[in-house]
């Protein structure tokens, strides 16, 4: 007889995601088979209600996945497969966005929590607090070949020649921008910001709908903001982690922030959460915003009205260089204090193995880092049954290449964590925008408060 699981469901907590899906706590406990008995091809006789009692415990904490099928895949069928063939009762427990830096910091203070713990951009503050991962990246290197330069910037600490987390996949982040609205004032698809702003302005004149890219103190608006500034030539640090962020390309970068936020939109992306622009665009209330393609999955699922006229485009050119921030970086770490070392190893280089299945789960959300893991992914993104049209995926292959780390030019490292978790950009161009400061104040504000927090990690020994 074929061995059973058992799925237990625990309480269900609020927490933060899509307006279209239950933001919750969800914890699946995979009661697994003994190795012998899948070694046989068969399991043991078991009787309903009697799983037989794994011999480990692997614990993951991951987020709430903004593409549901994602969660269904990694909780019910490839985590069940992992903890069967390894003899491990898997408890996966996922969150919402914002409460990933809460429990991070509470399992630290108490020195207690998941063997597997997964952040949505670089977290070196805690590099004290983790494990090597290289040996991780030695294994899956030796399997399917160098990972790409991305998630070697966003993982590893060129002053400590540690690697403070490992990273599996990253999320390219397009413009999502409805081609309705901009074939309606005669213009062409955006390529660079200035078109942004022209038809952002136009289109706001003729319809009254806004231009829709936050200004708050949130993941999407950190990434956007930095995506500008770099396009701009600005950054908050150069390659040598010195910082450089009080530049004329950064006042530049913050001027147009301030004219697109004036010319084109409207006070509400001030108070935006992760999900604001993703709710915006599928109601019809945006013409334009830097998101992730859970919108149009979340529109082609739900068979949301308006869904074929967003499209997808790629990085935007700036007055320097054309570049992207991706959308979010897929970061695990495994503590110190993990009770089970060993086992969250091998579920990572056992997780690359199968890295395909969960590229193809996350609708092409999750893109990998270890590249040859998914060798049909351009043929896969070119024709897709739900997109309309069916190549709208295709610009996330010239997407990948175009995507850029949080440090950049740099590496990340514990300052930058600090400054993207402490939202001091995002700070720093709502104020400019706003009018509550001049460009020059506001920038002199944040290069102050910059050069305090590097300080302090130069210090720790860090940086």
């Amino acid at each position: 007889m074929a061995n059973k699981t058992r799925v237990v469901h625990s309480r269900q907590d609020m927490a933060s995601g899509p307006s279209t899906r239950t933001d919750a706590r969800r914890r699946r406990i995979i009661q697994a088979a003994g190795a012998a008995g899948l070694a046989a091809g068969l399991g043991p006789f078991i009787l309903p209600g009697k799983a037989h009692a794994a011999n480990r415990t692997l614990k993951i904490l991951q987020w709430n996945h903004f593409v549901p099928g994602y969660d269904k895949w990694f909780d019910n069928t490839y985590v069940k497969e992992w903890g069967q063939k390894n003899d491990t009762e898997v408890i996966v427990d996922h969150v919402g966005i914002p409460a990933l830096a809460t429990r991070a910091a509470a399992e630290v203070s108490a020195q207690k929590g998941h063997d597997l713990f997964m952040f949505l951009s670089p977290p070196p503050v805690y590099e004290e607090q983790v494990i090597d991962h290289r040996e991780i990246y030695e294994e899956c290197q030796r399997k399917h070949g160098k990972p790409i330069e991305l998630a070697v910037k966003s993982t590893y600490n060129p002053k400590t020649k540690k690697y403070f987390g490992f990273s599996d996949s990253f999320t390219p982040d397009p413009i999502n921008y409805r081609k309705d609205l901009w074939d309606e004032i005669g213009m062409r698809p955006p390529d660079s910001w200035d078109d942004v702003l022209a038809a952002g302005r136009k289109i706001k004149q003729k319809r009254n709908i806004p231009v829709g890219i936050g200004l708050s103190a949130e993941l999407d608006t950190a990434m956007a903001m930095r995506t500008i500034l770099f396009s701009y030539g600005g950054s908050v640090q150069d390659d040598r982690a010195n910082v450089v962020l009080n530049s004329k390309n950064t006042l530049e970068a913050v001027k147009f922030v301030k004219a697109l936020y004036q010319d084109t939109m409207t006070p509400e992306v001030l108070a935006w959460d992760p999900s604001s622009n993703n709710r915006a665009m599928l109601a019809g209330k945006i013409s334009l915003c830097l998101n992730a393609i859970s919108i149009t999955r979340e529109g082609e699922n739900k068979n949301i009205p308006g869904t074929p006229d967003i499209w997808l485009t790629q990085a935007l050119r700036g007055p320097v260089r054309r570049i992207g921030m991706e959308h979010v970086m897929d970061c695990y770490v495994i503590w110190k204090f993990a009770e089970n070392i060993g086992g969250a190893k091998k579920f990572l280089v056992d997780y690359i193995d199968n890295f395909r299945q969960g590229f193809v789960g996350s609708e092409f959300y999750n893109f990998p880092c270890f590249p040859s893991t998914v060798p049909d992914l351009q043929k896969l993104i070119a024709d897709d049954a739900k997109a309309q049209p069916r190549d709208k995926y295709k610009v996330l292959a010239t997407l990948m290449n175009q995507a850029t780390n949080v440090g950049y030019p740099g590496y990340a490292n514990a300052a930058v964590d600090e400054i993207f978790n402490t939202w001091v950009l995002n700070t720093m161009f709502a104020k400019a925008a706003t009018g509550d400061e001049t460009p020059e104040n506001a920038i002199r504000q944040a290069e102050v408060t910059c050069k305090r927090i590097f300080a302090k990690w130069r210090d720790k020994g860090l940086v």
